[in-house]
Parts: C-alpha cells; structure tokens; sequence
C-alpha cells in the first residue's frame, strides 16, 4: 500500500514538546514561536514573520489588513482552496474570478488587468503546486493600479521565483503548515508582512485586539484594548514541533525533490507520447516539490485511472472543484471572462502520493501502476 499523503516527522519533534511543557509556557508566543519567527525571517529573508493557527487564519489576517470596504472586489482563481474566497469574502469583499494557466494551474496574469474596475482592491495570487506565478507581470499590473498583493503561498514555503522566496514578493504572503504540507505543525501557518507599515496593526489583530505584543517589549507601560482583533496564536507545542522540522528544512526538501525528480524521469516517455501530461516548471521558478500530478485526458478517464490505482492501494486523488461553479462561488463572486481551462483542466488533474521519506521502491510501484494502467 502506498499513502496520499503522510504528514512529516523528523524525529525530534517530541523532544522540543517536551521542552515546552516543562518550560511552563505551552499558550502562543513562547520560545518556540519565536524561534520560528527569526527562522523564517533570517531564512527567507523577510521583514517580518508571524505564526498563526492555519494557513486561512495567516489569509484572514491579510485580507483583514487590506482594510477592504463593502462592494471592494478581490481578483483571484477560481481553481483553490475554498480558504482564498472566504477569508476575502469575510473581510467583505467581492470575488472576481479568473482564468488559470494551463502549464501550471496557477492564475493567468494576462486575464488580470481585464478584471480589473474601480472598486478593486487586491490581487491573490496563490502559487499552485508550490510553483510561483508570474510575480513580475503581477507586481508590475499592481504597482500601475495602485493594488494589494496577496501572496497564497499556502503550498509554497521553500520555493522561490527568480531568487525570491514565495511569500516575500506581495504586500503579504501567507504560509500553511497543516499536516498536507510539505512542513507541518498539525494546523497551523504563518503570515509574511513585507511592509513595516503593516506591523503593529497585524500584532494587535493577531492579540485580540489589544497592544500586548508592544508591552511584552517595553514599549508599554500595560497593555489594553485598542481595535478589533482576533486569536490567530497557535499553541507553544505546535510551534516546538514545527521548529523541528524547520531545523531539517533542508533535508525535508531534498527528499521531496528527490521524489519528484524520480516520479518526472519514470514517466516522462509516456508523457511524451502522449499518453497524459505531467507539470511545468517555468525557467525562473524554483519550486519545493509540494505536490506532483498528471493530467489524464478527461474526467471519465481520470475516475478510471484513480479507481484502477486504488486496487492496487496506490491512492491517488483529484484536487479543487472550481470555486466560481460551487454554490459560495456564484453567491459570493462572479468569473471575469472565459473559462477556458479553469474547468476543463481542473477535471484532468489527478495528484500522486508525495511525502517526506516516500521511499524510492514506493514512487517505483506508482510508476508501474501508471505504466500499467495506460497500456490497457
């Protein structure tokens, strides 16, 4: 039998728990969050870092921080997770739906500007299969329309567009450490905030509203109840098992890479004649191997091939129905144009097991599976 997906352990993970609970400190903000904190900043390079409880909670912060007013529109893909509609659709915003890039299922950027009106705000770009979109025409269309960007980089930690972490390059970028991820916490996620600008209100929304982060520097006297906020801490003890993983950062991604590596070599001469297709990584993209998938010739045969590799306990899964097509979609929002591969693509696409310490006999018996399945 061959898992979806089994979330990722280190080995010392208990350790640093343990360390936690015997520092007495196991509520949000203690060594452990902060450790995490520095981590990503020194690692990524960015200006400023906070844990939050998921990767929606890290989105609901962002959106929150837009300061979006009733009949604001929010510019994204339809083809994602439901967290990118609904933590805009809670700060109020309307939802403009746009095509995806067939290459690499991430929003087009040249359907962008088209969607744009008066009332836009924010751009999300979420980076699909932790491979980046096209930041530079994003930014670029951004910076001309005087918009937010949002970077969903949910799937992205560790990959890279054009030297630059994802997550760095937006306003904000939000990160998840759920258990699917290629770096887990359980349930958990961060916030990038690459505008000081945005510091002190993202820590009082993340502390119910209150200054308590500037009064645990000094910086005041006692701390109190300044605006409307929320608990977006994680717990001490998921931050002490995620800082064991981002101690072995390095070797989690060598090991996914290594299995997408394998995976791309086993069935790239299938792919080229034809058989199915497999992903695209762009020349400026450096991705972190979140996910590998094929794409089967329509969504009758994609249920023959998942069904075929479940009896033989190779599991395999489908990934998002497109939000614009599902009820909160066409309650909350509205497609921008033609949906010309958002849908079509979306019912091809099949996802592979992929999982730090997938063994390599493992990836060979998928291999086959799929080897044997198209030569029917």
């Amino acid at each position: 039998m061959v898992d979806f997906n089994v979330p990722p352990c280190v080995g010392n993970e208990i350790e640093y728990v343990k360390q936690a609970i015997e520092s007495h400190k196991i509520c949000g903000d203690g060594q452990f969050t902060k450790k995490c904190h520095q981590w990503m900043e020194d690692r990524f390079n960015a200006q400023k870092v906070l844990l939050t409880t998921s990767g929606t909670t890290a989105l609901d912060m962002a959106m929150l921080l837009c300061d979006l007013q009733p009949g604001d529109e929010v510019i994204l893909p339809s083809y994602t997770f439901s967290s990118t509609a609904t933590s805009a659709v809670l700060a109020g915003a309307k939802l403009v739906f746009v095509d995806v890039r067939p290459d690499t299922m991430n929003i087009d950027e040249n359907k962008i500007e088209d969607a744009i009106t008066d009332r836009t705000k924010v751009i999300i770009a979420m980076h699909y299969a932790g491979v980046a979109c096209e930041m530079d025409t994003i930014m670029d269309i951004a910076k001309r329309h005087n918009l937010i960007v949002v970077e969903d980089a949910a799937q992205g930690v560790m990959s890279k567009y054009k030297g630059k972490y994802l997550g760095t390059i937006g306003t904000f970028g939000c990160y998840s450490f759920h258990e699917t991820k290629n770096y887990s916490m359980g349930e958990g996620g961060a916030l990038v905030i690459n505008d000081p600008e945005y510091n002190e209100r993202a820590e009082i929304l993340r502390e119910k509203g209150t200054n308590r982060a500037k009064f645990f520097r000094g910086q005041v006297d006692k701390y109190t109840w300044v605006d409307f906020g929320d608990s977006y801490l994680p717990s001490e003890l998921n931050a002490a098992y995620l800082w064991a993983q981002l101690l072995n950062a390095d070797e989690i991604n060598d090991n996914r890479i290594a299995t997408w590596n394998r995976y791309y070599q086993g069935l790239q001469t299938m792919a080229k004649e034809g058989k199915f297709e497999i992903p695209t990584v762009p020349e400026e993209c450096e991705h972190n191997a979140h996910m590998f998938y094929l794409k089967c010739k329509d969504l009758k045969e994609r249920s023959e091939f998942i069904k075929f590799m479940k009896e033989k306990e190779l599991y395999c899964v489908f990934h998002y129905i497109p939000l614009h097509s599902a009820p909160a979609g066409e309650k909350f929002g509205r497609f921008d144009g033609e949906d010309e591969f958002t849908t079509k693509e979306s019912e091809r696409l099949v996802r592979l097991p992929m999982y730090y310490g997938l063994l390599e006999d493992q990836v060979d018996l998928v291999v086959e599976g799929i080897k044997e399945f198209y030569s029917k």
